[in-house]
């Protein structure tokens, strides 16, 4: 079982004397990206990135600044990072996530948890053109799927749409392609909170790894945060978690 993850946009460079940080696996895709953003004008980064001129600047800044390599999953401070805590794992929980889990990333492609990273801003729906591609869908093709996907093995998807399509486009009958989904009822109807969602993801990873689950039995057994397996709205390539009602969950940090 391999599980996918999304990245954050918020980051830190503190580094960790307790990890040995790894080389990603894409490691030279990755530098010809960086080289890409930083041949550009701080004005056709601004919009690429979408965001605040103050934002653009720091991001400029951090192009060619120097920072330490930090372990990718204590790299990003989002909600499913928090929720998740990896900063008080047990060596178990660590050795499990580095055989099972891997963050999708824009610049990076596909991370495993002690890769080494330095803070970024790319998100996999910006639209990046170079030569041979037109945007970043296009650069990775079908790479980060035949970098996580195995013959026998299967895909737990625990990412937002915007990355988990770079390898569910790719699947075969041979690699299963699994999505949790977590909401709760309306009129009947499941809805998705992006904020719950992201809590969620951030518990299940959690779960997994504390009680080192592997099989698809096991994962349904999850409560977090008022969550119950509803077997009903399930589907073969859906695991539906509906949270309980009345149910209040502190999103503040």
């Amino acid at each position: 079982m391999k599980i996918i993850i999304s990245p954050a946009k918020k980051m830190n460079s503190s580094g960790s004397e307790l990890l040995e940080t790894t080389e990603p696996i894409f490691r030279s895709k990755a530098e010809e990206l960086r080289e890409r953003l930083r041949s550009m004008s701080l004005l056709q980064l601004r919009k690429l990135w979408g965001c605040s001129e103050k934002l653009a600047e720091e991001n400029f800044q951090k192009l060619n600044s120097p920072a330490c390599l930090t372990p990718a999953l204590l790299a990003y401070e989002g909600i499913q990072y928090q929720y998740m805590a990896p900063q008080v794992f047990t060596q178990a929980q660590w050795d499990y996530c580095g055989e099972h889990l891997r963050i999708l990333s824009g610049l990076y492609g596909v991370l495993r948890p002690t890769d080494g990273v330095l803070p970024y801003r790319l998100e996999m729906q910006a639209k990046l053109a170079g030569e041979g591609y037109r945007d970043l869908y296009g650069f990775w093709g079908d790479s980060l799927y035949r970098e996580i996907a195995e013959p026998g093995e299967w895909i737990l998807n625990l990412a937002s749409r915007e990355y988990s399509r770079t390898v569910e486009k790719y699947c075969t009958p041979d690699v299963p392609f699994i999505t949790c989904i977590f909401g709760e009822l309306s009129d009947g109807r499941v809805k998705t909170k992006a904020t719950l969602a992201k809590m969620a993801r951030g518990e299940m990873v959690r779960f997994l790894a504390e009680h080192q689950i592997t099989c698809r039995e096991d994962i349904c057994q999850f409560t977090e945060l008022g969550f119950a397996f509803d077997e009903k709205r399930s589907q073969n390539d859906q695991l539906v978690f509906i949270k309980s009602q009345g149910l209040s969950v502190n999103a503040d940090f």
